[in-house]
């Protein structure tokens, strides 16, 4: 007789673990078993039309975007869908709440061009949403009869919306029509594999008809798409603590030798992981629009979408599950159930995931500022759409609105635009060879902009010299726009020039890099710069409302050998003249001048070692006490002795003024 075991039993939070050790597996084998049957049951051609349609679902409901809402990070929802999330409002594509600072729902309005675009695709689609709507008004007032009549006519002329048929499910279900309920869970999850609710809905069907393995198997679907679900995880340790009710010591033993092969739950998720189509994510790929279409993209790449062969021993099941043969001989009966005709019924005319190519019309998708074709397209809370330079070009000169004049003094503040995703991938899409017209003029456009020999912004105000910071306060539209080109454009260089009654602005100036900007909430900006180079002005233009030239840059004349000696010597007496004018102006004098222009730079080694001269000349030239008209032309003389001697009688000057008080 066998000796009796002397292990001891299992403890209750032993027993709960090993449960969850099991159903973590036995997800996996599920995973796979379910991902084989998709590649059976779904053609290449509704894979195609299933990526297709991706693009215009909302991914907070995943059904058809119905009157779209584009958040500050450019993906679109569902406006009803949005009033439902929590506050602040947390994008589902990106997972950011950096981009949606505007908290309040109300002030996200519909994008006027996306909604005309979408009624003008896909009439018949907009109508189902819309019975879709009214008949979830009847389920809430609990008349379902008429609830489930809508439903029925929504399928009729979208017979391909897995939503409709996710909702009716439920609607059966409440019925206690728990047949319809199961072949409309099942449709929905032919059109949609990869969603977690329609496995929920069959699961919830499965076990009202008491099928409770089948249940299990598609709670453990939904445990692998989305590790998240509440829902699923409790049903499915229910199911399986019911199934495991009538357990031994032994079995006890056997689950817990399971352990062995996943020790945790992290083991498992990387099992997922590791699959042999390492660019889809498992975990995710109910929400993902990159991982879905990586799914479908080719026979073999479904074919080859399966989990880590790493599973748990079927032996731990107490009751024998059905053979792959039987699996495919129900899976193929309960299709034959669906009503066919409900998917294959005008299906190429309702399809609402095929755009065709006749009704794309380019003035559709038209910036109403410039004319042409969207390019870099962002949308405004209030649900206007404008090409991103041409809006910027409007907040400018005001924080409103071009088309509705709505405030938008918070959207300006942030300063982020952020494309619109869908309207660009539209544009890509169905206008490639009016997209490649519109970069190349933007390309030339960039490409006149970035030289700095021709048209070069002017920013006529104040004498500015190089090596010499020169701070710049901004606020005049047309300086806003040219600043705001010199950072796109990448030169971040700009003209500066002292203003001049007959030609607008003087024929000598510098030429200034951004270090750094400071932008406001009303648009103004603080602007730190600091002078580079010196420039003779040979034309002067005009360029969207702000000062350009064409220029050719100035170099001091280098001397040789004795003309270098005595330069050398002028340079140190000038230097050290300039040295006590300095350090005899009052503290407080000393101290505003630092803060403004930084301390007075050492002496050089080489004086002529810079093509712009000693650092300290133009320091200096900077602090004297000079109006505009005295300090132009040192910046015009290109002989270094020529500019120390005026600065020397400048400096003697100012001696023989203080010592005469």
């Amino acid at each position: 007789m066998p000796s009796r075991s002397t292990e001891k039993p299992l403890k209750s939070r032993d027993y709960d673990q090993s449960i969850w050790i099991i159903l973590l597996n036995i997800s996996l084998t599920v995973l796979k078993d379910k991902m084989g049957q998709t590649v059976k049951t779904t053609s290449r051609r509704h894979a195609l039309i299933a990526l297709d349609m991706m693009q215009f679902t909302c991914k907070i409901c995943y059904g058809f975007l119905y009157e779209p809402v584009t958040l500050p990070c450019g993906h679109c929802f569902c406006k009803k869908c949005l009033d439902k999330e929590k506050m602040p409002v947390c994008c589902k594509e990106c997972n950011d709440r950096r981009h949606t600072k505007l908290n309040d729902v109300d002030n996200y309005r519909v994008n006027v061009v996306l909604s005309n675009l979408l009624s003008k695709w896909f009439p018949v689609q907009l109508l189902a949403v819309q019975l879709r709507r009214e008949g979830n008004g009847l389920y809430s007032d609990k008349i379902m009869d008429a609830t489930l009549e809508k439903y029925n006519e929504a399928i009729q002329i979208a017979p391909r919306d897995h939503v409709l048929y996710s909702n009716r499910s439920q609607i059966n279900s409440s019925l206690k029509n728990y047949e319809d309920a199961l072949h409309d869970a099942e449709m929905a999850c032919k059109l949609m594999p990869l969603w977690s609710k329609g496995h929920i809905r069959k699961a919830q069907a499965l076990v009202s008809l008491g099928k409770c393995e089948e249940a299990l198997r598609e709670y453990l679907v939904v445990i692998t798409l989305d590790p998240e679900s509440k829902l699923a995880k409790k049903e499915a340790e229910k199911l399986l603590s019911d199934l495991l009710s009538p357990v031994t010591d032994q079995v006890h033993n056997r689950i817990l030798d399971g352990t062995s092969l996943l020790s945790s739950r992290n083991k498992i998720k990387g099992g997922i992981l590791n699959t042999s189509t390492s660019s889809c994510n498992t975990t995710t790929s109910s929400k993902s629009y990159k991982d879905y279409k990586n799914i479908i993209a080719s026979d073999e790449k479904l074919t080859s979408y399966v989990c880590h062969p790493t599973v748990i021993d079927r032996s731990v099941f107490l009751k024998r599950k059905r053979s792959s043969s039987e699996d495919s001989q129900v899976d193929s009966s309960d299709t034959c159930k669906c009503s066919k005709s409900e998917v294959t019924q005008n299906e190429e005319a309702t399809s609402w995931s095929t755009v065709l190519s006749d009704l794309i019309d380019p003035t559709d998708l038209e910036c109403s500022l410039c004319m042409r074709l969207f390019y870099e397209p962002v949308t405004t809370p209030c649900g206007h759409t404008f090409c991103l330079k041409c809006l910027e070009r409007c907040l400018d000169h005001n924080p409103k609105c071009p088309l509705c004049k709505m405030e938008l003094e918070e959207y300006l503040a942030e300063s982020k635009y952020n494309k619109t995703v869908l309207m660009e991938n539209l544009i890509c899409k169905y206008l490639p060879i009016e997209l490649m017209d519109r970069q190349k003029v933007n390309a030339e456009e960039i490409a006149d902009l970035s030289n700095l020999n021709k048209n070069v912004p002017i920013f006529v105000c104040t004498m500015a010299f190089p090596t010499v910071p020169c701070p710049l306060h901004i606020f005049e539209p047309c300086y806003r726009l040219m600043i705001r080109r010199c950072m796109e454009m990448g030169t971040k260089q700009f003209g500066m020039c002292l203003g001049d009654n007959l030609k607008g602005f003087a024929d000598y100036g510098s030429l200034l890099e951004i270090r750094n900007v400071e932008f406001f909430a009303d648009g103004r900006s603080i602007v730190d710069t600091i002078g580079i180079r010196r420039f003779k002005v040979i034309e002067h233009n005009q360029r969207d409302g702000y000062n350009t030239a064409n220029i050719e840059y100035l170099e001091d004349v280098k001397v040789e050998v004795v003309a270098e000696k005595e330069l050398q010597s002028l340079h140190d007496a000038v230097y050290d003249q300039a040295l006590i004018w300095v350090n005899s102006l009052e503290a407080e004098q000393k101290e505003r001048i630092v803060v403004h222009f930084g301390r007075m730079p050492e002496k050089d080694s080489e004086p002529q070692a810079s093509p712009n001269g000693p650092s300290w000349c133009w320091w200096l030239l900077a602090v004297l006490p000079l109006a505009g008209r005295a300090q132009l032309p040192f910046l015009a003389l290109t002989s270094l002795k020529d500019r120390l001697s005026g600065i020397r009688r400048v400096l003697l000057f100012m001696s023989r003024n203080r010592s005469s008080r």
